[in-house]
């Protein structure tokens, strides 16, 4: 049986939280409190949360981080709970984004 990713890669304004339940998303650290952080992809912007308040602490503004989480439908869309924070500081994005353009033309 073929392994099946739980975690949908999605940008943030392609995110339906009725049916993407569990998404990853890579962006911005814009703005954090307590245990919020605001990420911003390019395409829009999302409300994150994260138990672990020092995870939070840890982040800096404009740090670039992939977020494993869970939807959680709001009045005015949606936020996220954060599952996984991954640190994607050392990432060369210049390079992320040729790999990408490369995988979307070979469709994979």
């Amino acid at each position: 049986m073929p392994y099946k990713d739980h975690y949908v890669k999605r940008k943030i304004e392609e995110i339906n939280p009725e049916t993407d339940l569990k998404v990853k998303i890579m962006g911005f650290v814009v703005d954090k409190k307590d245990d919020t952080v605001i990420l911003d992809d390019g395409s829009k912007k999302a409300k994150v949360f994260v138990d672990n308040i020092t995870i939070v602490e840890k982040m800096n503004i404009n740090q670039l981080v992939r977020i494993f989480g869970s939807t959680l439908p709001t009045d005015e869309g949606f936020e996220i709970k954060a599952d996984v924070v991954q640190d994607l500081s050392n990432l060369n994005i210049n390079l992320y984004k040729k790999v990408e353009e490369l995988y979307n033309k070979m469709g994979v």
